[in-house]
């Protein structure tokens, strides 16, 4: 991270200020006027006061302490309770965001407030169709090319906040010296599908689209329940999920996000029976003697045919999903660039990796259905 001295001398002055607030965004216009209820999420909370909203992210980056926000409606300058008082304030709503993950791209698609996004940190990952065509008209610059943050870049850009993507970076603390508002949005660490997908609530709170927020979480939500509701009358199908990766298979614990997505698919995970909410590591062996025989595999990595999964390890022959069963790998809907959408909008509309995962085990119960993320391998 190179930083020029008249940027230096900047932020030494700037240091002083960082929890002032910025300035409004000019015309400002408040937001919807709605309040966010937060019901599946556990990892943030928003709280109304007169004038400003307070959001709390309670783990912005693993095992880091809780973080709140002050957003203040259109720069109001209210008084502020001794325990807000270092805490960053962002007027709201912002026109301009710099993203530091893709998986806050869908949700601006869905809030259908790509106009706000100046920023996203390697292009080369984006899926989102419209957020790659604003990369490609110039409307979006790249800050983080090598995947490290350019402060020069982020500076001269001046977003009215950089949203981080739930990890924790030096340059982060000298952006806010800067004067540019870091929020952390950590939805990763969320253990359940729904909880994820409510952080739209999050980006409405920036943005001023609460109303619009809590209409499509709750479309989400609604599939999402109804769909598990039609696979929870049938018999558990037997599935393991992952592959080997350097020696390791993980699989998914029966608390963690994939472990959930499994048991409301209606698939029998042998994995279940563990409450952590992470993967666990295994050998092949101990995969194979446990889930060897499990007529659906769910792997993990880019193939394309069973042939490529047999050319990375011929013991993926011995399983019984490659031998006479189902095999398949979420790469269906990649961007221009390589960038898998499983792991964007798969995020944020956790309804329809559902409905994909109960066709998989149980196709009889969605006929017809046409596959948003797996494919399946021949």
């Amino acid at each position: 991270m190179r930083l020029v001295p008249a940027l230096l001398a900047g932020l030494v002055v700037l240091s002083a200020c960082s929890a002032a607030p910025a300035a409004a965004p000019a015309g400002c216009v408040p937001g919807s006027g709605g309040r966010s209820t937060v019901e599946h999420a556990e990892n943030f909370s928003l709280r109304y006061e007169d004038g400003y909203q307070v959001l709390t992210v309670d783990e912005p980056s693993p095992g880091a302490p809780p973080e709140s926000y002050v957003l203040l409606a259109c720069g109001a300058a209210p008084d502020l309770p001794p325990e807000l008082a270092s805490a960053q304030r962002i007027p709201v709503p912002v026109d301009s965001l710099y993203s530091g993950s893709t998986t806050h791209l869908p949700l601006l698609v869905d809030l259908g407030r790509v106009d706000v996004l100046t920023g996203v940190a390697t292009a080369g990952f984006v899926s989102s169709p419209e957020v790659v065509a604003a990369v490609a008209a110039g409307a979006v610059a790249e800050y983080a090319p090598t995947e490290q943050v350019d402060v020069e870049r982020v500076v001269a850009g001046r977003p009215d906040v950089l949203m981080t993507g739930g990890f924790d970076d030096p340059a982060y603390a000298t952006l806010r010296q800067a004067g540019i508002p870091v929020v952390a949005n950590a939805e990763y660490l969320e253990p359940t599908p729904l909880g994820r997908a409510e952080w739209i609530k999050v980006m409405a709170a920036l943005t001023g689209d609460e109303l619009r927020a809590a209409a499509v979480f709750d479309q989400v939500e609604a599939a999402y329940t109804g769909t598990a509701a039609l696979a929870a009358g049938a018999a558990p199908v037997p599935v393991v999920a992952g592959s080997l990766f350097e020696g390791v298979w993980s699989v998914p614990a029966g608390g963690s996000y994939l472990g959930r997505l499994l048991d409301d698919a209606g698939g029998a995970n042998p994995w279940a029976g563990d409450p952590s909410a992470s993967s666990l590591t295994l050998d092949f062996e101990t995969v194979y003697a446990t889930a060897g025989q499990a007529p659906v595999w769910l792997a993990t990595q880019d193939w394309a045919t069973r042939a490529d999964a047999l050319a990375a390890d011929p013991r993926y022959g011995e399983l019984a999903a490659m031998r006479d069963g189902r095999t398949w790998t979420a790469n269906r809907s990649i961007g221009p660039n390589g960038g898998n959408d499983f792991y964007e909008r798969g995020v944020t509309r956790p309804d329809l990796v559902l409905a994909d995962l109960v066709a998989i085990l149980h196709p009889e119960l969605l006929p017809g259905h046409e596959q948003t993320f797996y494919t399946e391998l021949r």
